[in-house]
């Protein structure tokens, strides 16, 4: 996997990834930023939250659930004082669907941050994470 990032202006850079897709990033203002795009932290959490959502949504069809819809909210908390790392990190999962079994959901979830989920693995490393779960049934 590969990746690349290019200097704009200001604090503002190009990533590009190993398969060409492309993100602005910036900084805040206090530093310089215009609000061009996304800040590179924000991206680990987003980051974060596709991987996790991957794995659970890939697990709860395997297991034949009826999920029509998965949204994953995430708040991250930073230290203080430089390096500000992740210091706590909590997921929320919304599964929606219809007659949704939430032994399933609990499972997939559990497996998904012990298991297979890198980013997950990798930010539990320095933060404190934390994960709970609403099922909103459309029966």
């Amino acid at each position: 996997m590969k990746a690349r990032v290019k200097w704009i202006e200001d604090v503002q850079f190009l990533g590009e990834s190993g398969t060409q897709h492309t993100i602005v990033m910036d900084g805040p203002e206090e530093r310089g930023g215009r609000g061009t795009g996304m800040r590179p932290m924000e991206l680990l959490l987003l980051g974060l939250g596709g991987c996790t959502s991957f794995d659970v949504v890939a697990m709860l069809k395997k297991s034949r659930q009826d999920i029509v819809d998965c949204v994953v909210e995430i708040n991250g908390e930073r230290s203080e004082s430089v390096p500000k790392i992740f210091t706590d990190i909590h997921v929320h999962f919304i599964i929606t669907g219809r007659n949704i079994k939430e032994s399933q959901v609990k499972r997939a979830i559990e497996l998904s941050s012990e298991k297979y989920c890198s980013a997950s693995l990798m930010l539990g490393k320095a933060a404190k994470m934390s994960h709970d779960y609403e099922i909103i049934d459309v029966a």
